[in-house]
């Protein structure tokens, strides 16, 4: 076992994708900082998290310029709760002071990958759209074809495909319209960029892009199919745009230095994803699947996993389990390759209430290498206030 996640990336990788077994177990955050210090050293210039990536856009005007606080980074730039988290917060006020007294074109930047959407509900569109119709200067009324935000936003929205509006008349002409606007950016580039800049060009490809994922998410939502088959298609559907949206961010840092990528083991896995929801059974391709079966090599994935957590109230594993046989060779944390693990069987103990994906055959044999933590009190973060 090894703490120097720089021994896993190779001279081709671009994209270094580090997974964790849980949202919940805190101590997956505070590593990810530790092993982003040593990327850092090694050349990264970006670290790309599952959080919204229109949101991530106050985080990055701090982490680079300055711009606001960090109180404000971290209640308006994080998505799904995340901004509350210590090892975030941590994060943050590091990559500050770092590009403190650096150069522009050596500064970190900070990004998210995901879409704006929760479990149970998707936001309106209308906000996003009107962003990139402001910066191309165009007269379009999307008010009047959106109506209520609220009725996007609801749960039932997403809950119920009959009150869905993401297969209306009005949500196919706003679709339509974004399209045709996402091609304007582009014939418009040499001049809109000369006018303004390349980061405020991708800054509105960043809001048109959002507000056309969640178009495409709101209509998979309105689907009458088969519940397990409506709730696939939406999961594929958020990998997807995930996927497109860790495409967009290597494009912009790709002069710069490699990502980090940090986000659940579903989404960033080569093998097919699985989920129990309710009595549904779910399958999809993640955005790493789908990254890695476009870059190749570009791409690397680390698979995470626990020994034991007093956080989520997970016992030792049993030693015949993936799990237990890494514990037996882990006094804190570690990585090591997926095929120093010989053979052992899935672990069954998790509950749904602890958020916990074991390890399986699948996901060891397309891993590159495994992260694996003890106990989740073996790491202890430092505190930034």
């Amino acid at each position: 076992m090894t703490q120097d996640i720089r021994d896993f990336v190779t001279p081709s990788c671009d994209l270094l994708a580090l997974g964790e077994p849980t949202h919940l177990e805190p101590a997956f955050a505070r590593v990810r900082n530790e092993l982003f210090v040593q990327l850092v050293d090694h050349g990264f210039r970006s670290i790309a998290l599952e959080t919204d990536r229109v949101a991530a856009l106050t985080v990055n005007d701090f982490v680079q310029e300055g711009v606001g606080s960090l109180d404000s980074a971290m209640s308006e730039g994080f998505s799904h709760g995340f901004g509350d988290l210590d090892a975030n917060r941590y994060l943050i006020a590091w990559m500050r002071d770092y590009n403190e007294s650096r150069p522009p074109e050596d500064r970190l930047a900070f990004h998210g990958f995901d879409a704006s959407t929760e479990t149970m509900s998707a936001p309106s569109p209308r906000r996003y759209l009107e962003r990139a119709r402001d910066y191309l200067g165009l007269d379009l009324d999307l008010a009047s074809l959106v109506g209520d935000d609220e009725r996007w936003s609801r749960t039932e929205a997403v809950m119920d495909p009959a009150m869905s509006p993401g297969a209306t008349p009005q949500a196919e002409r706003l679709r339509s319209i974004a399209d045709d606007m996402l091609t304007v950016l582009h014939t418009r580039a040499p001049e809109l960029i000369a006018t303004t800049s390349r980061a405020e060009w991708f800054r509105a490809k960043t809001h048109l892009t959002a507000g056309l994922g969640l178009l495409r998410y709101h209509k998979q939502s309105a689907q009458h199919l088969e519940q397990n088959a409506r709730w696939t298609r939406m999961c594929a559907t958020r990998d997807a745009l995930m996927a497109q949206n860790l495409l967009d961010i290597r494009d912009v840092e790709a002069q710069r230095g490699p990502t980090l990528v940090f986000a659940h083991n579903v989404h960033l896995q080569r093998n097919q994803s699985h989920m129990r929801m309710g009595d549904m059974d779910l399958t999809w391709f993640s955005a790493g699947a789908i990254v890695a079966s476009l870059v190749g090599k570009r791409y690397t994935f680390v698979a995470s996993s626990l020994g034991r957590s007093e956080t989520i109230g997970l016992r030792e594993p049993e030693a015949d389990t993936y799990e237990g046989f890494l514990q037996r060779r882990t006094t804190t944390w570690g990585l090591t390759t997926g095929t120093t693990v010989t053979s052992a069987r899935t672990r069954t103990d998790a509950t749904p209430q602890q958020g916990y994906f074991p390890l399986d055959h699948a996901t060891l044999d397309a891993a590159d290498a495994i992260l694996h933590i003890s106990d989740g009190r073996a790491t202890v973060g430092p505190s930034y206030g």
